[in-house]
């Protein structure tokens, strides 16, 4: 189940609160922090997806005819921001498996401070689907509002963001500058601290996922 606040549904479900816990405690290898992420990540999908359209359709099951339940439209994106993004894709697609993937790749220009695009890939219907952008840590927010942004100028409409974990400044820098994106995340921490980490987070998720910390 997920909490609401304005724009923001934080799910409390104990098993999402469960694993959080084990990832942010710094003696978790590399291993138990990729595998629970990717735990992790299939519980948030089930969330984020949980008012997906339904159509009725007409099968056959071994013992009589039926109409039931299918998801309807075209199949739903999956948006990893690179690197950290990918750790989260692989749960995700354990739930969804025929979704489609589209990678962003951002880096920010020490000098101006500005997301700088190096990496785009995504299918060319983007109008049609339904986007769901996912970065384990929402901290400034800078990344995350430039790829949505990214999206926006290539024709999506319809945008979600999953995050492990958003600092309040994150959030509302977001949601500043995309009030129609909503966001689903395990927790809204304390805060930043001086070097733009979440306090108290759970430390560099892309260096502790690849094991380059």
């Amino acid at each position: 189940m997920a909490k609401s606040m304005q724009g923001v549904k934080v799910c409390d479900h104990p098993l999402v609160q469960h694993k959080l816990t084990l990832m942010r405690d710094k003696d978790t290898p590399t291993a138990t922090f990729r595998a629970l992420l990717r735990e992790i990540s299939m519980l948030l999908c089930y969330e984020v997806t949980r008012d997906l359209e339904l159509e009725r359709v007409e099968i056959e099951t071994p013992v009589a005819a039926m109409t039931a339940n299918k998801v309807a439209g075209k199949k739903l994106v999956f948006a990893p921001i690179l690197r950290a993004g990918v750790g989260l894709l692989d749960g995700m697609l354990d739930l969804v498996p025929s979704a489609r993937v589209a990678h962003i790749g951002l880096y920010r220009d020490p000098k101006t401070l500005t997301a700088v695009e190096y990496y785009f890939k995504a299918p060319s219907d983007l109008a049609e689907r339904m986007i769901i952008v996912i970065d384990p840590m929402l901290a400034t927010a800078g990344t995350a509002v430039a790829a949505v942004e990214r999206l926006k100028e290539r024709g999506a409409n319809n945008i979600r963001l999953v995050c492990l974990v958003a600092a309040p400044e994150g959030v509302e820098h977001f949601r500043a500058n995309h009030p129609d994106v909503p966001i689903w995340t395990a927790s809204v921490d304390e805060k930043l601290n001086d070097h733009g980490y979440i306090v108290p987070g759970l430390g560099d998720a892309g260096d502790r996922l690849f094991g380059t910390r």
